[in-house]
């Protein structure tokens, strides 16, 4: 099959982008370029192309669903444990109010240390919740952590 020639003025960043990528591949420009027109041309090119849009979005939606089922588990977590601490904790008299401040402070210090410790782990109260549903699912129960005697 015989091959046509043909003259193109391409911007120089394109002209730079085709060369560069030509070189990459070790592949004359003129082979990379008719390869690129005929993708261009072919009738199923928008197709693939949708193709490849459609997996990348698939695997955003994913991302996002799994961080919206993360956030309601935060959100869950978090609404659990105001309910239990105001529960727990009774309203302080004027005259206990600085030692129950003094006291929180120091338990506030502790949670953020704890909470330090967890994030620097990788530890994520979400995987543990999962892990937990999925064993509790799997079977009867098991003991966790070491018997006692």
């Amino acid at each position: 099959m015989r091959k046509r020639q043909l003259t193109v003025y391409l911007e120089l960043r394109t002209f730079n982008d085709l060369a560069t990528y030509a070189a990459r591949q070790g592949r004359p420009k003129s082979l990379v370029a008719e390869a690129a027109i005929a993708s261009f041309l072919s009738p199923d090119a928008a197709g693939r192309q949708e193709a490849a849009i459609s997996k990348r979005l698939d695997r955003i939606v994913r991302v996002l669903e799994r961080l919206e089922r993360n956030d309601g588990i935060a959100l869950e977590t978090l609404a659990l444990f105001i309910r239990a601490w105001l529960t727990a904790n009774p309203a302080t008299t004027d005259q206990g109010s600085a030692a129950a401040r003094a006291k929180g402070a120091e338990r506030y210090d502790r949670f953020v240390e704890a909470l330090g410790r967890r994030l620097a782990a990788g530890a994520s109260l979400a995987r543990e919740v999962l892990e937990e549903e999925t064993r509790l699912k799997s079977g009867p129960l098991e003991p966790r952590g070491p018997a006692n005697p």
